[in-house]
This record gives C-alpha cells, sequence and structure tokens, in this order.
C-alpha cells in the first residue's frame, strides 16, 4: 500500500505550494489514476513516492516504510521496488533493446548473468517486442519505445509502477497499445500502478481509482465510475467537458 499522509511541498525561492496536504491511500494492486492540468502538483505527487522529491512537509508510506527518511542504500533498495516510467522513455541510445532491459540488472549487481539475460527476453515478449531485442531506440517507434521503457521497469520485479505522462508524446494507437500492456501487467502480477496523467480517456481506459489535483490541492477523489458519474469539483467537471474551464 501507498498512504500519503499530509503531503506539502514548497520549492525554494516560492511562495506557492507545489503541494498542500494531501492525503491518499493507494491499495495493494490498484490502478490508480491522478489527474490534472499542468501545474497542478501531479508530477511533484509522484516524484514524493520514490523520493525523487523531498516534501516540506508530511509523509509518504511505502509499505509501511516512510520513504521522506531513507538515504544511501535503503533509498536504492526502495527504488528497486518502486520503477519508474517517463514521458521521455529514458532508454540508453547506444544499447539494444534487451541490453536496456537489462540495465537494471547490471546498476543492481554490477553485471548481467545469463539469466538475467533471459529474463529480460521473456519482459520483451510479455510487451509484444520478443522480435525486437536487437533494435536500437532510433529504431523504435514511440509506442515501442515506451514498452521497452515498461519492460525494463518490470526487470526487478518491483512491486510498485510509476508512470509518469508515460503517454502523453504518444499517438492515440501507440497509447492504447501501452494502456493495455500496462493492464495486463497488472492483471497478470497484481503490481500496483499509479499514472499520472492530463486526459481523462486514459484514466477512464485503465485506472480503478482517480485523485483530481487542482493547484496543489487535492479536489476530489474515488473510484473512476463514481467520479465519472458524478464529479463534484469544477476540475474534474471541465476535464470531463460538462462545464466550460472559466466557468
Amino acid at each position: 500500500m501507498i498512504s500519503i499522509q499530509h503531503l506539502s511541498k514548497v520549492y525554494p525561492n516560492s511562495s506557492e505550494h507545489a503541494l498542500k496536504d494531501i492525503n491518499l491511500e493507494i491499495a495493494t494492486g490498484d490502478v490508480f489514476g491522478v489527474i490534472g492540468i499542468s501545474g497542478a502538483g501531479k508530477s511533484t505527487l509522484v516524484r514524493c513516492i520514490n523520493a525523487l522529491e523531498h516534501p516540506t512537509s508530511g509523509k509518504v508510506l511505502v509499505d509501511g516504510v516512510d520513504v521522506t527518511t531513507l538515504k544511501g542504500a535503503d533509498l536504492r533498495h526502495l527504488r528497486q521496488h518502486v520503477a519508474m516510467i517517463f514521458q521521455g522513455f529514458g532508454l540508453l541510445a547506444q544499447k539494444t533493446a534487451l541490453d536496456n532491459v537489462c540495465f537494471p540488472f547490471l546498476a543492481a549487481k554490477g553485471r548481467v548473468s545469463a539469466g538475467d539475460r533471459e529474463r529480460a527476453r521473456e519482459l520483451l515478449a510479455m510487451v509484444g517486442l520478443a522480435e525486437k531485442e536487437q533494435s536500437y531506440p532510433s529504431q523504435l517507434s514511440g509506442g515501442q519505445k515506451q514498452r521497452v521503457a515498461i519492460a525494463r521497469a518490470l526487470a526487478l520485479e518491483p512491486d510498485h509502477i510509476l508512470c509518469d505522462e508515460a503517454t502523453s508524446a504518444l499517438d492515440p494507437a501507440s497509447t492504447v497499445s501501452v494502456l493495455d500492456v500496462l493492464q495486463r501487467i497488472n492483471q497478470e502480477t497484481g503490481v500496483t500502478i499509479v499514472i499520472i496523467t492530463h486526459s481523462m480517456d486514459v484514466v477512464e481506459r485503465v485506472c480503478k481509482n482517480v485523485a483530481v489535483l487542482e493547484r496543489g490541492h487535492l479536489v476530489e477523489q474515488g473510484s473512476v465510475a463514481q467520479v465519472f458519474a458524478d464529479p463534484q469539483a469544477t476540475t474534474t467537471k471541465a476535464l470531463l467537458g460538462r462545464v466550460s474551464w472559466n466557468g
């Protein structure tokens, strides 16, 4: 479980809260969406979960451990269990798809075993790219690159995967392909997935529960079915096209 308790973040030289007193519970095995327009605080929130950002106050408990207190080896151990997928893919340009998926093994152990390479091949097959193992990122489409990034994120068998706008740079067909892969992985492995997005279509397609942020504040949360059927916050209604942004 991921438990976010009274989380606030103010960046240096800023008087505005990027996050203000956020409280969220994300259950084990959930596919949880965090949505809002640019500047809502979505990326700051997800980066606090694996301590890429440190909050000004509050706690982030991942499976009972407060990540805001971790340093050194304990922090590296956390990040083996909380993988992250970025909008920009983050692949190594001079490495093949297979070597990119193997990279977490190299980073964690200093070497890549034959068993690791076999596991990487299994992961590429899982995301539908078995035939692309010797391809370089420049030879792959955007959707294929993101699926390689998903396979890489799964290499160390994380308990949680954080997706920071992972589909926002993709065309609609590639977005559907990537979301289908994430949904299938959740169903097959039980991994918890947190999806940061500005698209209600993404939330509707794969998420079970959703939180809506506006200017660093949590303005609505609940099941996707509940929030879509009866949105309460003006921001949620605007994201759903029920009202205009200017009121």
